[in-house]
């Protein structure tokens, strides 16, 4: 079974078992503008429990969804010490660099822009401060946590695939918002899907075990942001993802 917490980013993936296609829902959704919190924890074989969390921001337009990484200002420090050593590199071998930046592209901290382009999805991530485009063949997909699904990366999961999920007796304190739940074999999903907002509000997936347990928790912000990252992007470099491969 597949789970969105794997995005396939921006994600990411899917909730449900099944083919992902591009849904239709029945009203236009709304542009929004979001917070997304990933919470997970696993217990190992050796007892061992593990834990992470992250956080992203994603703008969410007419056939363009994009996500960025939030970096805590530890990250951050390091990603400029790096960045200080970099330099230091280029100025005293130039031929040396070249082999330095086949591998420096890291699709995790680089802000990915999907685009649905003729009814199909694709993903490119945009670095800013190398100012380069880097553009990702659907070879290369699976390499850079994408699954292709156009409406996994806009509705976070695809509203055809949450009708599979049964409504919950569970209450909703968030007006316009419903719960769906499955549980199987001791594996519990769980949804609260905002109906206006064509958006999930929590994900829940784990067991009864305790062996494993993924959350989501989606906020949508006030406001809509007017600065548009994908429109400023006019004189980058374009780059193909095998540019970094070996």
């Amino acid at each position: 079974m597949k789970h969105l917490f794997k995005f396939s980013a921006l994600a990411s993936a899917a909730l449900f078992c099944g083919v992902a296609t591009v849904a239709h829902a029945a009203n236009p959704a709304p542009d929004l503008d979001l917070t997304i919190q990933y919470y997970s924890k696993v217990m190992t074989p050796e007892g061992v429990l593990r834990e992470s969390r992250y956080e992203e921001t994603m703008l969410r337009r007419p056939s363009h969804v994009w996500v960025a990484r939030v970096l805590p200002k530890a990250a951050l420090a390091d990603h400029d010490e790096h960045e200080v050593q970099r330099g230091a590199s280029k100025a005293v071998k130039t031929v040396a660099l070249k082999s330095e930046e086949h591998k420096h592209f890291n699709h995790v901290v680089v802000p990915r822009h999907v685009i649905l382009d003729n009814n199909k999805a694709r993903i490119e991530f945009i670095d800013a401060a190398e100012k380069q485009v880097v553009t990702i063949p659907p070879a290369e997909f699976e390499n850079v946590n994408f699954d292709g699904s156009w409406a996994n990366a806009f509705y976070l999961l695809d509203p055809e695939q949450l009708k599979t999920l049964p409504l919950s007796t569970k209450i909703s304190t968030v007006p316009g918002a419903r719960w769906r739940e499955r549980e199987k074999n001791g594996v519990y999903q769980r949804v609260l899907w905002d109906e206006q907002k064509q958006i999930p509000l929590i994900v829940e997936t784990g067991d009864k075990a305790g062996s494993f347990y993924r959350r989501i928790d989606v906020k949508p912000l006030a406001g809509l942001s007017k600065d548009l990252p994908w429109l400023k992007v006019q004189g980058f470099a374009q780059k193909e993802y095998s540019d970094f491969l070996d």
